[in-house]
Protein backbone atom coordinates (compact mmCIF):
# COMPACT_ATOMS: atom_id res chain seq x y z
CA UNK A 1 0.00 0.00 0.00
CA UNK A 2 2.79 2.36 0.93
CA UNK A 3 4.47 1.58 -2.36
CA UNK A 4 1.32 2.29 -4.34
CA UNK A 5 0.83 5.56 -2.41
CA UNK A 6 4.30 6.61 -3.21
CA UNK A 7 3.75 5.69 -6.82
CA UNK A 8 0.47 7.63 -6.84
CA UNK A 9 2.13 10.71 -5.47
CA UNK A 10 4.81 10.33 -8.09
CA UNK A 11 2.22 9.91 -10.79
CA UNK A 12 0.27 12.97 -9.62
CA UNK A 13 3.51 14.90 -9.62
CA UNK A 14 4.34 13.62 -13.09
CA UNK A 15 2.83 16.68 -14.89
CA UNK A 16 4.78 18.97 -12.63
CA UNK A 17 7.92 16.92 -13.14
CA UNK A 18 7.25 16.79 -16.88
CA UNK A 19 6.66 20.56 -16.97
CA UNK A 20 9.78 21.20 -14.95
CA UNK A 21 11.69 18.82 -17.16
CA UNK A 22 10.30 20.52 -20.25
CA UNK A 23 11.27 23.97 -18.88
CA UNK A 24 14.70 22.64 -17.96
CA UNK A 25 15.12 21.07 -21.37
CA UNK A 26 13.85 24.27 -23.02
CA UNK A 27 16.37 26.33 -21.06
CA UNK A 28 19.02 23.79 -21.97
CA UNK A 29 18.01 24.05 -25.63
CA UNK A 30 18.14 27.83 -25.53
CA UNK A 31 21.57 27.66 -23.93
CA UNK A 32 22.71 25.23 -26.61
CA UNK A 33 21.43 27.59 -29.33
CA UNK A 34 23.19 30.55 -27.68
CA UNK A 35 26.39 28.52 -27.29
CA UNK A 36 26.27 27.44 -30.91
CA UNK A 37 25.74 31.01 -32.10
CA UNK A 38 28.60 32.30 -29.93
CA UNK A 39 30.89 29.52 -31.14
CA UNK A 40 29.97 30.27 -34.76
CA UNK A 41 30.71 33.98 -34.38
CA UNK A 42 33.96 33.24 -32.52
CA UNK A 43 35.15 30.93 -35.29
CA UNK A 44 34.23 33.51 -37.95
CA UNK A 45 36.07 36.25 -36.06
CA UNK A 46 39.18 34.04 -35.90
CA UNK A 47 38.90 33.27 -39.63
CA UNK A 48 38.46 36.92 -40.60
CA UNK A 49 41.20 37.97 -38.14
CA UNK A 50 43.58 35.49 -39.77
CA UNK A 51 42.74 36.90 -43.21
CA UNK A 52 43.33 40.44 -41.93
CA UNK A 53 46.67 39.56 -40.35
CA UNK A 54 47.88 37.85 -43.52
CA UNK A 55 46.87 40.91 -45.56
CA UNK A 56 48.53 43.25 -43.02
CA UNK A 57 51.83 41.38 -43.24
CA UNK A 58 51.62 41.39 -47.05
CA UNK A 59 51.08 45.13 -47.61
CA UNK A 60 53.90 46.49 -45.42
CA UNK A 61 56.14 47.03 -48.45
CA UNK A 62 53.32 48.64 -50.44
CA UNK A 63 52.61 51.17 -47.66
CA UNK A 64 56.33 51.82 -47.09
CA UNK A 65 56.92 52.76 -50.75
CA UNK A 66 53.47 54.23 -51.47
CA UNK A 67 52.88 51.47 -54.05
CA UNK A 68 49.12 51.56 -54.56
CA UNK A 69 49.19 49.16 -57.51
CA UNK A 70 50.73 46.42 -55.35
CA UNK A 71 48.30 47.18 -52.54
CA UNK A 72 45.34 46.88 -54.94
CA UNK A 73 46.65 43.46 -56.09
CA UNK A 74 47.09 42.20 -52.52
CA UNK A 75 43.68 43.33 -51.33
CA UNK A 76 42.06 42.09 -54.56
CA UNK A 77 43.35 38.56 -53.82
CA UNK A 78 40.60 38.30 -51.17
CA UNK A 79 38.14 37.79 -54.04
CA UNK A 80 38.82 34.03 -53.84
CA UNK A 81 37.00 33.88 -50.49
CA UNK A 82 33.27 34.22 -51.27
CA UNK A 83 32.49 35.24 -47.67
CA UNK A 84 34.66 38.41 -47.91
CA UNK A 85 32.54 41.26 -49.30
CA UNK A 86 34.82 44.25 -48.73
CA UNK A 87 38.30 45.14 -47.51
CA UNK A 88 40.49 48.21 -47.29
CA UNK A 89 44.07 49.21 -46.60
CA UNK A 90 44.52 52.56 -44.80
CA UNK A 91 47.63 54.73 -44.67
CA UNK A 92 49.18 56.19 -41.51
CA UNK A 93 46.63 59.04 -41.54
CA UNK A 94 43.70 56.61 -41.53
CA UNK A 95 42.73 57.38 -45.14
CA UNK A 96 41.89 54.61 -47.64
CA UNK A 97 45.00 53.52 -49.57
CA UNK A 98 43.55 50.54 -51.48
CA UNK A 99 39.99 49.20 -51.53
CA UNK A 100 38.32 45.90 -52.52
CA UNK A 101 34.57 45.64 -53.04
CA UNK A 102 32.78 42.51 -54.21
CA UNK A 103 30.05 44.78 -55.57
CA UNK A 104 30.30 48.45 -56.66
CA UNK A 105 27.50 49.45 -54.28
CA UNK A 106 29.43 48.31 -51.22
CA UNK A 107 31.46 50.78 -49.17
CA UNK A 108 34.20 50.78 -46.57
CA UNK A 109 34.46 53.10 -43.56
CA UNK A 110 36.60 56.23 -43.78
CA UNK A 111 38.63 57.10 -41.86
CA UNK A 112 39.96 53.77 -40.58
CA UNK A 113 37.82 52.17 -37.83
CA UNK A 114 39.14 51.24 -34.39
CA UNK A 115 41.30 48.12 -34.04
CA UNK A 116 39.63 44.81 -33.23
CA UNK A 117 36.53 42.88 -34.30
CA UNK A 118 33.08 44.34 -34.83
CA UNK A 119 29.77 42.86 -35.96
CA UNK A 120 26.36 44.18 -36.90
CA UNK A 121 23.43 42.07 -38.11
CA UNK A 122 24.85 39.61 -40.64
CA UNK A 123 28.18 41.39 -41.12
CA UNK A 124 31.42 40.80 -39.23
CA UNK A 125 34.56 42.91 -39.59
CA UNK A 126 38.09 42.92 -38.18
CA UNK A 127 40.54 45.84 -38.17
CA UNK A 128 44.22 45.15 -37.49
CA UNK A 129 47.36 47.27 -37.54
CA UNK A 130 50.03 47.13 -40.25
CA UNK A 131 53.37 47.20 -38.44
CA UNK A 132 56.97 47.49 -39.58
CA UNK A 133 58.79 46.41 -36.47
CA UNK A 134 57.51 48.69 -33.70
CA UNK A 135 56.34 51.34 -36.18
CA UNK A 136 52.65 51.40 -37.27
CA UNK A 137 52.26 52.08 -41.00
CA UNK A 138 48.48 51.91 -41.30
CA UNK A 139 45.56 49.55 -40.84
CA UNK A 140 43.78 46.71 -42.63
CA UNK A 141 39.98 46.29 -42.58
CA UNK A 142 38.28 43.04 -43.68
CA UNK A 143 34.49 42.53 -43.65
CA UNK A 144 32.77 39.17 -44.15
CA UNK A 145 29.14 38.16 -44.62
CA UNK A 146 27.79 35.74 -42.06
CA UNK A 147 25.42 32.97 -42.94
CA UNK A 148 21.88 34.45 -42.80
CA UNK A 149 20.36 34.40 -39.33
CA UNK A 150 17.32 32.53 -40.60
CA UNK A 151 19.48 29.73 -41.99
CA UNK A 152 21.39 29.43 -38.75
CA UNK A 153 18.21 29.30 -36.67
CA UNK A 154 16.73 26.69 -39.01
CA UNK A 155 19.65 24.51 -38.03
CA UNK A 156 19.07 25.26 -34.39
CA UNK A 157 15.37 24.36 -34.81
CA UNK A 158 16.44 20.74 -34.99
CA UNK A 159 17.72 21.10 -31.44
CA UNK A 160 14.38 22.71 -30.48
CA UNK A 161 12.51 19.67 -31.79
CA UNK A 162 14.80 17.35 -29.91
CA UNK A 163 14.09 19.28 -26.74
CA UNK A 164 10.51 17.98 -26.70
CA UNK A 165 11.80 14.44 -26.98
CA UNK A 166 12.78 14.08 -23.35
CA UNK A 167 14.09 10.57 -23.80
CA UNK A 168 16.64 11.60 -26.43
CA UNK A 169 17.80 14.95 -25.00
CA UNK A 170 20.72 13.62 -22.98
CA UNK A 171 22.10 11.52 -25.82
CA UNK A 172 21.71 14.33 -28.35
CA UNK A 173 23.45 16.84 -26.08
CA UNK A 174 26.26 14.39 -25.44
CA UNK A 175 26.81 13.78 -29.15
CA UNK A 176 26.56 17.49 -29.88
CA UNK A 177 29.08 18.34 -27.19
CA UNK A 178 31.47 15.70 -28.46
CA UNK A 179 31.18 17.05 -32.00
CA UNK A 180 31.75 20.62 -30.83
CA UNK A 181 34.77 19.56 -28.80
CA UNK A 182 36.22 17.73 -31.79
CA UNK A 183 35.57 20.71 -34.05
CA UNK A 184 37.17 23.05 -31.55
CA UNK A 185 40.25 20.85 -31.30
CA UNK A 186 40.49 20.72 -35.07
CA UNK A 187 40.07 24.49 -35.21
CA UNK A 188 42.80 24.96 -32.60
CA UNK A 189 45.11 22.74 -34.63
CA UNK A 190 44.26 24.63 -37.84
CA UNK A 191 44.77 27.94 -36.04
CA UNK A 192 48.19 26.85 -34.79
CA UNK A 193 49.17 25.82 -38.32
CA UNK A 194 47.89 29.14 -39.65
CA UNK A 195 49.91 31.07 -37.08
CA UNK A 196 53.02 29.15 -38.10
CA UNK A 197 52.31 29.99 -41.75
CA UNK A 198 51.82 33.66 -40.84
CA UNK A 199 55.15 33.71 -38.99
CA UNK A 200 56.91 32.15 -41.98
CA UNK A 201 55.14 34.54 -44.35
CA UNK A 202 56.22 37.51 -42.24
CA UNK A 203 59.85 36.39 -42.48
CA UNK A 204 59.59 36.15 -46.26
CA UNK A 205 57.81 39.52 -46.47
CA UNK A 206 60.46 41.18 -44.33
CA UNK A 207 63.19 39.90 -46.62
CA UNK A 208 61.22 41.09 -49.66
CA UNK A 209 60.61 44.52 -48.10
CA UNK A 210 64.30 44.91 -47.40
CA UNK A 211 65.20 43.95 -50.96
CA UNK A 212 62.62 46.35 -52.42
CA UNK A 213 63.79 49.12 -50.09
CA UNK A 214 67.42 48.66 -51.11
CA UNK A 215 66.43 48.58 -54.80
CA UNK A 216 64.45 51.82 -54.49
CA UNK A 217 67.20 53.53 -52.50
CA UNK A 218 69.78 52.32 -55.00
CA UNK A 219 67.81 53.69 -57.94
CA UNK A 220 67.23 57.05 -56.25
CA UNK A 221 70.77 57.52 -54.90
CA UNK A 222 72.27 56.29 -58.17
CA UNK A 223 70.29 58.82 -60.17
CA UNK A 224 71.07 61.67 -57.78
CA UNK A 225 74.76 60.75 -57.63
CA UNK A 226 75.01 60.55 -61.43
CA UNK A 227 73.48 63.98 -62.00
CA UNK A 228 75.21 65.71 -59.10
CA UNK A 229 78.61 64.28 -60.02
CA UNK A 230 78.19 65.70 -63.52
CA UNK A 231 77.19 69.05 -62.04
CA UNK A 232 80.07 69.05 -59.56
CA UNK A 233 82.47 68.17 -62.39
CA UNK A 234 81.42 71.29 -64.26
CA UNK A 235 81.53 73.51 -61.14
CA UNK A 236 84.85 72.23 -59.76
CA UNK A 237 86.50 72.04 -63.18
CA UNK A 238 85.59 75.57 -64.18
CA UNK A 239 86.36 77.07 -60.77
CA UNK A 240 89.73 75.31 -60.89
CA UNK A 241 90.39 76.92 -64.28
CA UNK A 242 89.40 80.32 -62.86
CA UNK A 243 91.75 79.82 -59.88
CA UNK A 244 94.67 78.91 -62.16
CA UNK A 245 94.00 81.93 -64.37
CA UNK A 246 93.95 84.28 -61.36
CA UNK A 247 97.22 82.81 -60.06
CA UNK A 248 98.93 83.79 -63.33
CA UNK A 249 98.49 87.48 -62.54
CA UNK A 250 98.93 89.61 -65.63
CA UNK A 251 98.49 86.61 -67.95
CA UNK A 252 94.79 86.26 -67.04
CA UNK A 253 92.53 85.44 -70.01
CA UNK A 254 89.36 87.44 -69.24
CA UNK A 255 87.33 85.55 -71.84
CA UNK A 256 88.29 82.21 -70.34
CA UNK A 257 87.46 83.51 -66.86
CA UNK A 258 84.03 84.66 -67.96
CA UNK A 259 83.26 81.38 -69.70
CA UNK A 260 84.35 79.36 -66.66
CA UNK A 261 82.29 81.43 -64.22
CA UNK A 262 79.18 81.28 -66.44
CA UNK A 263 79.56 77.51 -66.86
CA UNK A 264 79.82 77.08 -63.07
CA UNK A 265 76.73 79.25 -62.56
CA UNK A 266 74.75 77.25 -65.14
CA UNK A 267 75.76 73.99 -63.44
CA UNK A 268 74.73 75.38 -60.04
CA UNK A 269 71.37 76.40 -61.49
CA UNK A 270 70.96 72.83 -62.79
CA UNK A 271 71.68 71.58 -59.26
CA UNK A 272 69.01 73.91 -57.88
CA UNK A 273 66.52 72.60 -60.46
CA UNK A 274 67.42 69.01 -59.58
CA UNK A 275 66.84 69.54 -55.84
CA UNK A 276 63.56 71.28 -56.66
CA UNK A 277 62.52 68.27 -58.75
CA UNK A 278 63.40 65.90 -55.92
CA UNK A 279 61.31 67.93 -53.46
CA UNK A 280 58.44 68.04 -55.96
CA UNK A 281 58.56 64.28 -56.49
CA UNK A 282 58.58 63.65 -52.73
CA UNK A 283 55.72 66.19 -52.33
CA UNK A 284 57.84 68.24 -49.92
CA UNK A 285 58.26 71.46 -51.91
CA UNK A 286 56.72 74.50 -50.20
CA UNK A 287 53.76 75.62 -52.31
CA UNK A 288 52.12 79.04 -52.19
CA UNK A 289 48.69 78.27 -53.68
CA UNK A 290 46.46 81.13 -54.84
CA UNK A 291 43.38 81.37 -57.07
CA UNK A 292 44.53 80.69 -60.63
CA UNK A 293 42.80 81.36 -63.95
CA UNK A 294 44.37 78.50 -65.92
CA UNK A 295 43.26 79.90 -69.29
CA UNK A 296 44.97 83.17 -68.50
CA UNK A 297 48.12 81.40 -67.32
CA UNK A 298 48.36 79.32 -70.50
CA UNK A 299 47.74 82.37 -72.64
CA UNK A 300 50.65 84.11 -70.94
CA UNK A 301 52.93 81.16 -71.76
CA UNK A 302 52.47 81.43 -75.52
CA UNK A 303 55.77 83.19 -76.30
CA UNK A 304 57.70 81.00 -73.86
CA UNK A 305 56.32 77.82 -75.45
CA UNK A 306 57.14 78.93 -78.99
CA UNK A 307 60.70 79.86 -78.01
CA UNK A 308 61.22 76.61 -76.11
CA UNK A 309 59.70 74.20 -78.65
CA UNK A 310 61.12 75.74 -81.82
CA UNK A 311 59.69 76.19 -85.29
CA UNK A 312 59.19 72.49 -86.06
CA UNK A 313 56.50 72.11 -83.39
CA UNK A 314 53.09 73.68 -84.04
CA UNK A 315 51.39 74.83 -80.84
CA UNK A 316 47.60 74.99 -80.54
CA UNK A 317 45.63 76.01 -77.46
CA UNK A 318 41.95 75.17 -77.01
CA UNK A 319 40.74 77.04 -73.96
CA UNK A 320 37.43 75.95 -72.45
CA UNK A 321 34.71 78.53 -71.96
CA UNK A 322 33.73 79.57 -68.41
CA UNK A 323 36.62 77.61 -66.98
CA UNK A 324 36.52 77.27 -63.20
CA UNK A 325 39.27 78.66 -61.03
CA UNK A 326 41.63 76.38 -59.13
CA UNK A 327 43.80 76.87 -56.07
CA UNK A 328 47.40 76.17 -57.04
CA UNK A 329 50.93 77.55 -57.10
CA UNK A 330 50.96 79.36 -60.44
CA UNK A 331 54.75 79.19 -60.85
CA UNK A 332 54.83 75.44 -60.22
CA UNK A 333 51.87 74.87 -62.56
CA UNK A 334 53.64 76.81 -65.30
CA UNK A 335 56.78 74.75 -64.68
CA UNK A 336 54.74 71.52 -64.88
CA UNK A 337 53.17 72.53 -68.21
CA UNK A 338 56.58 73.51 -69.60
CA UNK A 339 57.94 70.11 -68.51
CA UNK A 340 55.14 68.34 -70.38
CA UNK A 341 55.69 70.53 -73.45
CA UNK A 342 59.44 69.75 -73.52
CA UNK A 343 58.73 66.02 -73.13
CA UNK A 344 56.25 66.26 -76.01
CA UNK A 345 58.84 68.05 -78.18
CA UNK A 346 61.40 65.31 -77.47
CA UNK A 347 58.82 62.70 -78.51
CA UNK A 348 58.49 64.46 -81.92
CA UNK A 349 62.08 64.54 -83.24
CA UNK A 350 60.88 65.36 -86.77
CA UNK A 351 58.40 67.95 -85.59
CA UNK A 352 54.68 67.72 -84.99
CA UNK A 353 51.78 69.33 -83.20
CA UNK A 354 51.35 70.14 -79.51
CA UNK A 355 47.83 70.82 -78.26
CA UNK A 356 47.03 72.27 -74.84
CA UNK A 357 43.34 72.04 -73.97
CA UNK A 358 41.40 73.10 -70.87
CA UNK A 359 37.96 72.08 -69.67
CA UNK A 360 35.78 71.60 -66.62
CA UNK A 361 35.23 68.00 -65.52
CA UNK A 362 33.38 66.01 -62.88
CA UNK A 363 34.88 62.69 -61.80
CA UNK A 364 32.33 60.41 -60.17
CA UNK A 365 32.74 57.80 -57.46
CA UNK A 366 32.93 54.95 -59.97
CA UNK A 367 35.94 56.52 -61.71
CA UNK A 368 37.58 57.43 -58.41
CA UNK A 369 37.19 53.84 -57.19
CA UNK A 370 39.32 52.40 -60.02
CA UNK A 371 42.01 55.08 -59.99
CA UNK A 372 44.93 55.20 -57.60
CA UNK A 373 44.76 57.82 -54.81
CA UNK A 374 41.80 59.58 -56.40
CA UNK A 375 38.71 61.26 -55.00
CA UNK A 376 35.51 62.19 -56.77
CA UNK A 377 34.60 65.84 -57.37
CA UNK A 378 34.86 68.80 -59.73
CA UNK A 379 38.17 69.50 -61.45
CA UNK A 380 39.85 71.85 -63.89
CA UNK A 381 41.47 69.66 -66.55
CA UNK A 382 44.55 70.61 -68.57
CA UNK A 383 45.30 68.13 -71.37
CA UNK A 384 48.67 68.26 -73.14
CA UNK A 385 48.69 66.18 -76.34
CA UNK A 386 51.37 65.49 -78.94
CA UNK A 387 51.63 63.62 -82.24
CA UNK A 388 54.85 61.87 -81.23
CA UNK A 389 56.04 58.30 -80.90
CA UNK A 390 53.73 57.37 -78.02
CA UNK A 391 54.36 55.03 -75.09
CA UNK A 392 53.96 51.31 -74.51
CA UNK A 393 51.82 50.11 -71.56
CA UNK A 394 55.01 49.18 -69.69
CA UNK A 395 56.46 52.68 -70.13
CA UNK A 396 53.16 54.27 -69.04
CA UNK A 397 53.26 52.27 -65.79
CA UNK A 398 56.76 53.56 -65.00
CA UNK A 399 56.52 57.06 -66.48
CA UNK A 400 55.97 58.82 -63.14
CA UNK A 401 58.77 56.90 -61.36
CA UNK A 402 61.81 58.98 -60.39
CA UNK A 403 64.83 58.74 -62.70
CA UNK A 404 62.92 56.60 -65.19
CA UNK A 405 63.60 57.81 -68.71
CA UNK A 406 63.49 56.41 -72.23
CA UNK A 407 65.95 59.03 -73.48
CA UNK A 408 69.61 58.38 -74.18
CA UNK A 409 72.12 58.81 -71.37
CA UNK A 410 72.77 62.48 -70.75
CA UNK A 411 69.54 63.58 -72.49
CA UNK A 412 67.36 63.78 -69.39
CA UNK A 413 67.30 63.26 -65.63
CA UNK A 414 64.12 61.17 -65.52
CA UNK A 415 62.62 63.57 -62.98
CA UNK A 416 60.44 65.71 -65.26
CA UNK A 417 57.24 63.66 -65.12
CA UNK A 418 57.79 62.63 -61.49
CA UNK A 419 58.07 66.33 -60.63
CA UNK A 420 54.78 67.02 -62.42
CA UNK A 421 53.12 64.07 -60.68
CA UNK A 422 54.38 65.13 -57.24
CA UNK A 423 53.17 68.71 -57.74
CA UNK A 424 49.70 67.62 -58.90
CA UNK A 425 49.30 65.17 -56.00
CA UNK A 426 50.55 67.75 -53.50
CA UNK A 427 47.93 70.15 -54.91
CA UNK A 428 45.17 67.59 -54.28
CA UNK A 429 44.79 66.65 -57.93
CA UNK A 430 45.28 63.70 -60.26
CA UNK A 431 47.40 62.92 -63.32
CA UNK A 432 46.62 60.39 -66.06
CA UNK A 433 48.52 59.28 -69.18
CA UNK A 434 46.79 58.11 -72.36
CA UNK A 435 49.09 56.85 -75.09
CA UNK A 436 49.64 54.25 -77.80
CA UNK A 437 52.80 53.51 -79.75
CA UNK A 438 52.86 55.53 -82.96
CA UNK A 439 49.68 57.42 -82.03
CA UNK A 440 51.01 60.14 -79.72
CA UNK A 441 50.40 60.87 -76.06
CA UNK A 442 47.93 62.85 -73.97
CA UNK A 443 48.66 63.69 -70.34
CA UNK A 444 45.75 65.08 -68.36
CA UNK A 445 46.23 67.10 -65.19
CA UNK A 446 43.21 67.37 -62.88
CA UNK A 447 43.29 70.27 -60.41
CA UNK A 448 40.49 70.64 -57.81
CA UNK A 449 37.95 73.34 -58.53
CA UNK A 450 38.08 76.39 -56.26
CA UNK A 451 34.45 76.61 -55.13
CA UNK A 452 34.82 80.09 -53.64
CA UNK A 453 36.04 82.33 -56.43
CA UNK A 454 38.96 84.55 -55.47
CA UNK A 455 40.83 87.41 -57.04
CA UNK A 456 43.45 86.18 -59.49
CA UNK A 457 46.83 87.82 -59.02
CA UNK A 458 48.32 89.76 -61.91
CA UNK A 459 51.62 88.41 -63.27
CA UNK A 460 54.54 89.84 -61.29
CA UNK A 461 56.05 93.00 -62.73
CA UNK A 462 59.72 92.58 -63.64
CA UNK A 463 61.71 95.62 -62.55
CA UNK A 464 64.41 96.79 -64.91
CA UNK A 465 66.84 97.76 -62.13
CA UNK A 466 67.62 96.44 -58.67
CA UNK A 467 66.92 98.69 -55.73
CA UNK A 468 68.54 98.40 -52.32
CA UNK A 469 68.05 100.56 -49.26
CA UNK A 470 69.49 101.84 -46.00
CA UNK A 471 67.35 99.84 -43.54
CA UNK A 472 68.92 97.69 -40.82
CA UNK A 473 68.59 93.94 -41.38
CA UNK A 474 69.33 91.12 -38.92
CA UNK A 475 70.61 87.98 -40.72
CA UNK A 476 70.33 84.71 -38.73
CA UNK A 477 72.09 81.74 -40.35
CA UNK A 478 74.05 78.94 -38.64
CA UNK A 479 76.15 78.09 -41.73
CA UNK A 480 79.04 80.58 -41.64
CA UNK A 481 79.77 80.56 -45.39
CA UNK A 482 76.12 81.11 -46.29
CA UNK A 483 75.78 83.83 -43.67
CA UNK A 484 78.88 85.62 -44.95
CA UNK A 485 77.63 85.44 -48.53
CA UNK A 486 74.22 86.92 -47.60
CA UNK A 487 75.75 89.65 -45.43
CA UNK A 488 78.13 90.71 -48.23
CA UNK A 489 75.30 90.86 -50.78
CA UNK A 490 73.05 92.94 -48.53
CA UNK A 491 75.84 95.36 -47.68
CA UNK A 492 76.59 95.71 -51.36
CA UNK A 493 72.94 96.75 -51.79
CA UNK A 494 73.42 99.50 -49.20
CA UNK A 495 71.74 97.92 -46.17
CA UNK A 496 73.20 97.96 -42.67
CA UNK A 497 73.54 94.32 -41.67
CA UNK A 498 73.86 92.65 -38.27
CA UNK A 499 74.48 88.90 -38.15
CA UNK A 500 73.75 86.10 -35.66
CA UNK A 501 74.36 82.35 -35.73
CA UNK A 502 71.39 81.11 -33.68
CA UNK A 503 68.09 82.08 -32.10
CA UNK A 504 69.22 83.21 -28.62
CA UNK A 505 71.93 85.43 -30.10
CA UNK A 506 69.40 86.95 -32.49
CA UNK A 507 66.96 87.77 -29.67
CA UNK A 508 69.75 89.49 -27.76
CA UNK A 509 70.53 91.63 -30.82
CA UNK A 510 66.85 92.52 -31.25
CA UNK A 511 66.68 93.67 -27.62
CA UNK A 512 69.75 95.85 -28.08
CA UNK A 513 68.78 97.27 -31.50
CA UNK A 514 65.13 98.38 -31.67
CA UNK A 515 65.88 100.04 -35.05
CA UNK A 516 66.13 96.70 -36.89
CA UNK A 517 63.50 96.67 -39.65
CA UNK A 518 63.79 93.13 -41.07
CA UNK A 519 64.60 89.69 -39.63
CA UNK A 520 66.05 87.43 -42.36
CA UNK A 521 66.33 83.95 -40.83
CA UNK A 522 67.02 80.39 -41.88
CA UNK A 523 64.26 77.96 -40.86
CA UNK A 524 66.56 75.17 -39.71
CA UNK A 525 68.52 76.72 -36.85
CA UNK A 526 70.33 74.65 -34.20
CA UNK A 527 69.56 74.73 -30.50
CA UNK A 528 66.33 75.56 -28.70
CA UNK A 529 64.95 77.95 -31.36
CA UNK A 530 64.27 77.04 -34.97
CA UNK A 531 63.61 79.86 -37.42
CA UNK A 532 59.84 79.78 -36.95
CA UNK A 533 60.08 79.85 -33.16
CA UNK A 534 62.57 82.72 -33.36
CA UNK A 535 60.25 84.68 -35.67
CA UNK A 536 57.24 84.08 -33.42
CA UNK A 537 59.10 85.33 -30.35
CA UNK A 538 60.52 88.30 -32.28
CA UNK A 539 57.03 89.22 -33.53
CA UNK A 540 55.68 89.02 -29.99
CA UNK A 541 58.32 91.49 -28.85
CA UNK A 542 58.29 93.61 -31.99
CA UNK A 543 54.90 93.38 -33.78
CA UNK A 544 56.06 95.81 -36.50
CA UNK A 545 59.14 93.73 -37.42
CA UNK A 546 59.20 92.42 -41.03
CA UNK A 547 60.22 88.74 -41.38
CA UNK A 548 61.62 86.83 -44.36
CA UNK A 549 62.46 83.13 -44.13
CA UNK A 550 64.95 81.14 -46.18
CA UNK A 551 65.43 77.39 -46.34
CA UNK A 552 66.62 74.54 -48.49
CA UNK A 553 63.95 72.24 -47.07
CA UNK A 554 61.30 73.07 -44.46
CA UNK A 555 59.07 70.17 -43.58
CA UNK A 556 56.91 71.31 -40.69
CA UNK A 557 58.10 74.66 -39.36
CA UNK A 558 56.46 76.94 -41.95
CA UNK A 559 54.95 74.37 -44.36
CA UNK A 560 51.93 72.19 -43.55
CA UNK A 561 50.20 69.82 -45.97
CA UNK A 562 52.75 71.01 -48.54
CA UNK A 563 51.59 74.64 -48.36
CA UNK A 564 53.16 77.72 -46.85
CA UNK A 565 51.47 78.90 -43.67
CA UNK A 566 49.37 82.07 -44.17
CA UNK A 567 51.40 85.28 -44.03
CA UNK A 568 54.77 83.54 -44.42
CA UNK A 569 57.32 85.18 -46.73
CA UNK A 570 59.93 82.74 -48.05
CA UNK A 571 62.87 82.69 -50.46
CA UNK A 572 64.13 79.20 -51.24
CA UNK A 573 67.81 78.28 -51.28
CA UNK A 574 69.79 78.54 -53.45
CA UNK A 575 68.97 82.13 -54.44
CA UNK A 576 70.77 84.62 -56.64
CA UNK A 577 71.87 88.16 -55.92
CA UNK A 578 69.02 89.55 -58.04
CA UNK A 579 66.39 87.30 -56.43
CA UNK A 580 67.50 88.21 -52.91
CA UNK A 581 67.62 91.93 -53.69
CA UNK A 582 64.10 91.91 -55.14
CA UNK A 583 62.68 89.76 -52.32
CA UNK A 584 64.20 91.85 -49.51
CA UNK A 585 62.90 95.04 -51.08
CA UNK A 586 59.42 93.60 -51.61
CA UNK A 587 59.12 92.49 -47.96
CA UNK A 588 60.36 95.83 -46.65
CA UNK A 589 57.94 97.70 -48.93
CA UNK A 590 55.05 95.42 -47.97
CA UNK A 591 54.60 94.11 -51.53
CA UNK A 592 52.75 90.74 -51.58
CA UNK A 593 54.79 87.76 -52.74
CA UNK A 594 54.20 86.67 -56.29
Amino acid sequence: MAGRASFGKLWRAAPLIAGATAVLLLITGVLVVYSGEASYRREKIEEVDAQARILASTVVAALTFDDRNAAEIYVGALDVNPEIEAAAIYDGNGQPFAIYRRAPTLSVPAPAPELGPSHADDRLSVTTAVMQGPTPLGRVYVRAVLEPLRSRYERYAVIGLLVVMAALVTAVLGVTQSALSLSYRELEQANAELKAQIAEREKVEEALRQAQKMEAIGQLTGGVAHDFNNILQVVLGNLGNVERQLQRGGLTDSGLLERGIKAAIRASERAAVLTGQLLAFSRRQPLAPKPVDVNRLIGGMSDLLHRTLGERVEVETILGARLWQTLADANQLESALLNLAVNARDAMPSGGKLTIETANAYLDEAYAAIEEDMRAGQFVVVAVSDTGTGMSPEVIRKAFDPFFTTKDIGQGTGLGLSQVYGFIKQSGGHAKIYSELGEGTTIKLYLPRLLTAGAVDDPPVVRSALRGGAEIILVVEDEADVRGFVVDMLRELGYEVIEAADGPAALSVLEARPDIKLLFTDVGLPGSFNGRQLADEASRRRPDLKILYTTGYARNAIVHQGRLDPGVELINKPFTYMALAARIRAVLDGTPSG
